[in-house]
């Protein structure tokens, strides 16, 4: 007789515990923290001070030498020749952001700045900028066929080749370059150049007028800078571009400061 099977006895199923529930983070709370995350034109301009700040353009060598007024004369003079190629070729900076400004109003406020570089019927008693730079070499010493004939720094030659094509790439890029990072350095010591230049080496007043124009003119192009900044940058992606070509521009500012050095302490 075959044997009962015993019946099966049945396991009691383990309880599991409940899955956590995940909080819902609430639609507004996520939203406002993404917004509190972005890039804005005032934290834009926020990190453009700050890196003007730690780059600390007035205490490299030079700038400091000059602001100081420590230099000897023949440094003084290789500094007036390298740095030509700034204010004797701003027609290649200043002339192609005129021309891709996308916009007739502020089109007009470029075209405001580039009439004062070329005549200097705003700031400088009818002086182009070019003239005025003239003037200055001519204090030291140095005739205008000699400061033509320069044999520029391969710094020099990177800032021109540099600068000229930010400033005819686009408009936002262009303004970036020239306006927020290039002319925003400078004002406020051009006047202390300015003092030491006529105190050490002789210059008047006519010498100088270049860098006591500036003091001036600069600050107010910079300003037109930031206006521009809140026209044109019309997205984040703009305003990160906008700190790139910032960083850039202080990066071949500074290679073009390191170079002209060099040549300055050969010229010593």
């Amino acid at each position: 007789m075959a044997a009962k099977s015993k019946p099966a006895v049945k396991r009691a199923a383990k309880r599991k515990s409940p899955a956590p529930v995940a909080r819902k983070t609430p639609a507004k709370i996520v939203k406002k923290k993404v917004a509190s995350n972005r890039l804005t034109v005032n934290r834009t301009l926020a990190a453009i001070d700050a890196m003007h700040a730690e780059n600390q353009f007035w205490n490299q060598p030079m700038w400091q030498g000059l602001i100081k007024g420590t230099l000897p004369l023949p440094m003084v003079k290789e500094f007036c020749r390298q740095h030509g190629i700034i204010p004797l070729h701003n027609h290649n900076y200043h002339g192609r952001l005129y021309v891709i400004c996308p916009d007739p109003k502020w089109r007009a406020m470029i075209a405001e700045v580039v009439y004062e570089e070329g005549t200097g019927r705003i700031y400088a008693n009818g002086k182009p900028h070019n003239e005025l730079y003239f003037e200055f070499a001519e204090g030291l010493g140095i005739s205008r066929e000699d400061l033509l004939a320069t044999r520029y720094c391969s710094g020099a030659i990177a800032f021109k080749s540099f600068f000229s094509a930010m400033c005819g790439k686009n408009f936002l890029e262009g303004v970036s370059a020239h306006m927020l990072a290039g002319e925003a350095q400078g004002p406020g010591y051009f006047s202390s150049i300015a003092k030491h230049l006529k105190k050490n080496f002789g210059l008047t007043d006519q010498h100088v007028a270049f860098w006591t124009v500036h003091d001036v003119a600069d600050e107010d192009h910079s300003g037109i800078g930031r206006k521009l900044l809140e026209e044109f940058a019309k997205t984040e992606d703009d305003l990160k571009t906008v700190l790139r070509v910032v960083r850039e521009t202080i990066d071949v500012m500074n290679l073009l400061t390191e170079d002209t050095w060099r040549f300055m302490q050969a010229a010593a």
